[in-house]
């Protein structure tokens, strides 16, 4: 298959998707959120990949919603068909596939990450951060309320109180706030940030896929049913907000 706003690259047993609308500093529109989880089905289903890395091309990892997408969806002005945003598969069931994905995911936010670019790599097993990026969970300054089960994924991942400090406070940390708060596992310099992803993502291909698989499972029992029912109650809750 092929993708206008992905790369998908697959080498050693890895596969790496790319986030690639850099002009755009890799903002998001569904069109992308559709090809994100068709490169991650064309993962799933290749034998020879048995780690993904999830990254983005440029300077930033993913700026949020594309606004001008936001308004011109306002506006009126987008072809018709294909789905609203916040009704594609990227948004209603990408990250319950993350979850269940039977090869370890790895992201690389190799810069800013804001909204979505957020909400996206939690789902993800292992997170590596470049030095100096910033994230901002900038959804209630928007108001709007934050997605992707991130509702329950972002306090199983810094706890309660972090998790409401950023979301409620609209919060930008940097890079070394994100290791202390436990939302990313570790930072690196910008230059060395693929280096180091791709050799952890080669040390995980080595061993067996039905072991990483297996190991995986384990450790992920019950997170997938919880964070599908936490989506569920962000879409109802983002319902009564728009009436």
């Amino acid at each position: 298959m092929s993708f206008e706003l992905i790369r998908y690259e697959v080498a050693d047993g890895v596969a790496t998707v790319t986030l690639n609308r850099p002009d755009k500093l890799n903002a998001y529109v569904p069109a992308m959120g559709d090809e994100i989880v068709a490169a991650f089905a064309q993962a799933r289903a290749d034998d020879g990949v048995r780690c993904v890395i999830l990254t983005g091309s440029g300077k930033a990892f993913c700026a949020g919603v594309d606004l001008d997408y936001v308004k011109a969806a306002y506006a009126g002005e987008l072809p018709p068909g294909g789905p609203r945003l916040g009704e594609e598969a990227f948004v209603r069931q990408w990250p319950l596939d993350v979850l269940d994905f039977p090869k370890p995911v790895i992201a690389a936010v190799n810069g800013a990450a804001v909204g979505v670019g957020i909400t996206m790599i939690l789902p993800c097993d292992v997170r590596i951060v470049a030095a100096g990026a910033v994230l901002r969970l900038n959804f209630t300054k928007l108001g709007m309320l934050p997605g992707l089960g991130s509702t329950y994924l972002l306090p199983q991942l810094v706890g309660a109180g972090h998790a409401l400090d950023l979301i409620l406070g609209a919060r930008t940390i940097d890079s070394e706030t994100a290791i202390r708060v436990g939302l990313v596992q570790e930072s690196v310099p910008a230059a060395d940030l693929m280096q180091v992803a791709r050799e952890r993502a080669t040390a995980i291909a080595a061993c067996r896929p039905e072991v990483t698989a297996a190991a995986k499972r384990l450790l992920r029992e019950g997170v997938r049913d919880a964070a599908d029912r936490a989506m569920q109650r962000e879409r109802d809750a983002s319902a009564k907000l728009r009436r």
